[in-house]
């Protein structure tokens, strides 16, 4: 264990976040698994979920700890080359995503052979995130023309965005707020980004447009989105108000204490209890301190990403860890939000806690990617500290030799004064007093 524990390179708080939100996601989701085995299998025994969240956390970790040994800077290269795979998947997902069952499966498909259902949207994220920062730290070194990055940045940006809207409003507006964030923490020029502001907006606009006058052309995932923003700023009931009032129910019946670990009540009623609203069942059964501590844990985790987009000793370090870390804390921010009502049903699921093998490794690629970003700083910290020792032992060696050297000099300079030294063994007058 010890020999693991060292073989993890990169910043130990991050390490700990993780593991520490991991190793709690099994309380909730074990419990609010149990409505999930009553209706499939009629036993209410949530070992199975259990035992298949726990694979999924392992295969995530053992991923997460893959990705940290590679050199960050590989993953420039990377990016580009994956960015034109990511639109062909995208693409597969808007015609091909429909098939799978349940009324959210356009965002997902099968996997042949495997059998597993993967959420393209969110790899595609990954990439587009850190084909932005390559762009911008490249950019830092030439002046920035609105023409050359309209074609270089802001081209792949809306065709990954696009091809992720119909399918997923939420996704696909945190996806371009965080390239915005990038762009402005990379020095974009801020009269440029209003320009790219205005176009996403009019963009967005005139898709409603078109979606609404022709709604058989797109997924019907159209119409879900669309609807959920009419009804929350509307109050219009309508399917979501179902999960979102028994998420309320969860949330107020914790009180401060929460009712205890597994003795959620609503659990047997939310939908998504064990994904989406997983935060409403950590509140019912821990209480307000409980869900402040979840809270806070992301909170510190959002700290931790500024300290190490600090400490890079690059720029793409610098941008690839706020590109990959502030969208994971954001998502939980959203997720959390959601079930207080704050926000229109999203379907983001709390990273690292609530159930899904594809959204745990893919939150696991980006915690690699991060902490391969701290490894490195790690890595020059003790290049840094192994060549200050060499240079203190060559110092003392030297140090040491001049000693040596001095010693010896003096030694001689003594030798050579007794051997001049003059021994009065008789009386220099002693002939003349005898003539006398």
């Amino acid at each position: 264990m010890k020999e693991l524990i060292h073989s993890l390179k990169g910043d130990k708080v991050i390490w700990a976040f993780v593991a520490l939100l991991a190793l709690f996601s099994f309380m909730p989701v074990f419990s609010a698994s149990s409505n999930l085995a009553y209706m499939r299998h009629g036993s209410g025994n949530a070992l199975t979920y259990l035992l298949k969240h726990g694979a999924q956390v392992f295969v995530g970790f053992f991923i997460l700890y893959k990705i940290h040994k590679v050199p960050y800077h590989y993953f420039r290269t990377i990016s580009r080359l994956l960015l034109p795979v990511v639109w062909v998947l995208l693409i597969y997902t808007l015609f091909k995503g429909t098939v799978i069952q349940g009324a959210n499966a356009s965002r997902w498909i099968q996997i042949p052979f495997i059998g597993i259902t993967f959420q393209t949207s969110t790899l595609a994220s990954i990439v587009l995130y850190v084909f932005v920062a390559r762009y911008l730290s490249k950019t830092r070194e030439t002046p920035i023309t609105f023409q050359s990055s309209l074609w270089d940045l802001w081209t792949p940006v809306f065709i990954t965005v696009m091809l992720i809207l119909p399918a997923n409003l939420s996704t696909a507006a945190l996806i371009f707020s965080m390239v915005l964030m990038l762009a402005f923490i990379g020095k974009y020029p801020l009269k440029y980004i209003g320009i790219i502001v205005g176009a996403g907006i009019i963009g967005l606009t005139f898709f409603i447009l078109v979606a609404k006058q022709f709604p058989e052309a797109f997924p019907n995932r159209v119409d879900t989105w669309i609807n959920r923003i009419d009804n929350f700023t509307t109050d219009k009931p309508d399917e979501d108000d179902y999960q979102i009032e028994k998420a309320k129910i969860a949330i107020a019946s914790g009180g401060v204490y929460g009712l205890g670990p597994g003795k959620s009540v609503q659990k047997n009623f939310l939908p998504q209890s064990s994904s989406d609203f997983i935060y409403a069942i950590i509140v019912e059964e821990y209480g307000l301190f409980g869900g402040i501590l979840v809270l806070s844990m992301y909170l510190l985790l959002l700290f931790r990403f500024v300290v190490a987009a600090h400490k890079a000793n690059s720029m793409f370090g610098k941008l690839v860890v706020i590109g990959l870390g502030f969208p994971i804390i954001f998502q939980a921010m959203t997720n959390m939000a959601v079930a207080v009502e704050l926000l229109p049903v999203t379907g983001q699921t709390l990273p690292l806690i609530s159930s899904g093998g594809s959204s745990i490794w893919m939150t696991c690629i980006a915690l690699g990617i991060i902490l391969s970003v701290t490894k490195k700083e790690e890595e020059i910290a003790e290049e840094l500290a192994d060549k200050q020792k060499r240079e203190d032992a060559l110092q003392r060696m030297i140090d040491k030799q001049l000693q040596e050297e001095e010693e010896a000099e003096k030694a001689a300079v003594q030798a050579e004064l007794e051997s001049y030294s003059i021994k009065e063994e008789t009386n220099p007058l002693e002939p003349i007093l005898k003539k006398n």
